[in-house]
């Protein structure tokens, strides 16, 4: 893990936490990059027995540094828009180990995707075939899709990040995909070369996983019995990591074994989209304690950070261990509600929380939140988004500036 204490004060790997703070100020994230890297590596190495692609999904975390930093490993890249697939461009990511997801692709993503000669697409509706049909006859070019398919496979996660199943907005219907594919294959300007699926985000056990690879598999073998040649699976993202000290993360080489001992034989390239798995446990937020507020029924810590930071708590009443950046084993623990500054009951990080006693002026870390944090931060009630620092090591740098009141009103 790439948080520990050392003398008491939390360090990311060979940098004081402290001493970011005092220089970039709070709310701040911070991130990994030996953490980040190792993590996708550890993909890489355990699908070596197969051909493959690390293609790690974007929406995740998207800061340019951290794009750049995989780049230059070999990954691959799930984008669900063109801004996305600006961005990994901007990074120096290879259009070619690009995979373009998403249920709502416009025709202008869809053309900046084919002048671009991105790896593929991943097709979600029978309009969406149409479209990227047209557009590629129109460019001169033959488009490489695959289908994503809802496996009917119930993924146990929260219900926002479930994506499997016929009433998600997601992918065509496993009923209805073998006729799908027999029409996508007649459409002259397309390469019907994959299958793709994705269940959902956050799971902690892996069976779900290996029952829609099987699912996915048995649709490979009919496809190609009815002459659609499939060399490509994509089986997405969504393994998850521990977000509490109880959650048991299953381990990403013991998961990609059981993905290899069902494909080995198949011929087929396999893609992966880990984001979470690869960022969430690099990165934390700094946040600085305001104030203290006791009232009749409970006990307040208010800090700098806010819902506009990191939404996840109010969105998905998820929970993130909160813990001071320095320590004293002698104070005692409260419980608390750990808020932000917002106009909104919803705006906390924690809700009757034990935390040791902290006072004004501490800071504290709010840790597994690389995924998901910056990503989903916006400006409610006007607050600056916040800065974003990438360690290497024992250094480290600003990867993202933090906003100025003149940046809230850029564009108006």
């Amino acid at each position: 893990m790439p948080y520990s204490y050392e003398r008491n004060t939390l360090f990311c790997d060979g940098v004081a936490l402290p001493a970011i703070a005092a220089e970039v100020g709070t709310p701040c994230y911070v991130y990994s990059a030996s953490d980040i890297v190792g993590r996708w590596r550890a993909y890489d190495r355990a699908l070596a027995g197969v051909p493959h692609m690390v293609c790690y999904a974007v929406k995740a975390n998207s800061n340019l540094s951290i794009l750049r930093l995989l780049a230059a490993e070999g990954s691959g890249f799930d984008l669900v828009s063109g801004g996305e697939l600006h961005r990994v461009l901007r990074a120096g990511g290879d259009p070619g180990k690009v995979v373009f997801s998403g249920v709502g692709k416009t025709a202008e993503e869809i053309e900046l995707g084919l002048r671009q000669d991105i790896r593929s697409f991943n097709c979600e509706s029978e309009a969406e075939l149409a479209l990227v049909n047209e557009i590629a006859g129109r460019l001169g070019k033959k488009a490489r899709m695959a289908l994503r398919v809802n496996p009917e496979v119930d993924a146990a996660t929260h219900p926002y990040i479930s994506t499997g199943m016929s009433d998600h907005k997601f992918g065509i219907d496993s009923a209805a995909v073998d006729a799908v594919y027999a029409r996508a294959a007649a459409l002259p300007n397309l390469d019907v070369e994959g299958v793709s699926c994705h269940i959902g985000s956050q799971i902690l056990d892996p069976s779900p996983l290996m029952e829609a690879v099987d699912k996915m598999l048995a649709l490979v073998a009919r496809l190609r019995a009815a002459g659609i040649h499939i060399r490509h699976l994509d089986l997405g993202g969504g393994l998850g990591v521990q977000y509490r000290p109880t959650d048991e993360a299953p381990a990403i080489p013991d998961v990609v074994r059981g993905i290899l001992e069902r494909v080995a034989s198949c011929d087929l390239e396999v893609s992966v989209e880990p984001g979470r798995s690869i960022v969430a446990e690099a990165g934390v937020l700094l946040t600085r304690v305001l104030y203290r507020k006791q009232t009749a029924r409970k006990q307040f810590v208010v800090v700098d950070a806010a819902m506009n930071d990191l939404i996840r708590p109010a969105l998905y009443k998820s929970h993130h261990e909160i813990i001071p950046v320095v320590r004293d084993g002698s104070r005692p623990e409260i419980t608390a509600d750990i808020v932000g500054p917002i106009c909104e009951t919803g705006d906390f990080l924690a809700r009757g929380r034990d935390i040791p006693t902290v006072e004004s002026g501490e800071l504290m870390a709010v840790m597994t939140a690389g995924a998901y944090g910056f990503a989903q931060s916006s400006n409610y009630n006007s607050r600056p988004r916040a800065a974003e620092v990438l360690v290497e090591g024992d250094t480290w740098r600003v990867v993202r500036t933090r906003e100025t009141f003149e940046d809230l009103i850029r564009g108006e």
